[in-house]
């Protein structure tokens, strides 16, 4: 069975949370690429329970854009010499599916709500 996009953003928080308990000394980076990974998954798991379609929408677009925060990390990382390049890549990609997934949830529901079917 394929892997949903919540599976994926917990995976990825996971694999951040061991990246993160291994790297000493950068603290202020990976406090915020640790809020911003594990927030994707929480984001998701909130959008489960939405009120309407709109706040579906609104709470994928908010993984969508802690997902954006945790790359720009990852690359702020990379660049500083702090993560190798295999394990950027790798956290790079899973990140990049995670937000294509959205991206694509968001737009079928909004085409949804543009087309009335609330």
């Amino acid at each position: 069975m394929a892997k949903t996009s919540h599976d994926l953003a917990i995976e990825f928080a996971v694999d951040i949370t061991k990246l993160c308990e291994n790297i000493h000394g950068y603290g202020i980076y990976t406090k915020q690429l640790m809020r911003s990974a594990t927030s994707v998954s929480a984001n998701i798991a909130e959008a489960k329970y939405a009120e309407s379609n709109y706040d579906f929408v609104h709470k994928l677009e908010i993984a969508q854009k802690e997902a954006g925060e945790a790359e720009n990390w990852l690359i702020v990382m990379f660049k500083s010499g702090v993560i190798d390049e295999t394990t950027f890549k790798s956290l790079r990609n899973k990140c990049g599916k995670i937000k294509r997934m959205l991206g694509s949830s968001v737009t079928t529901v909004k085409k949804r709500i543009a087309s009335g079917q609330n």
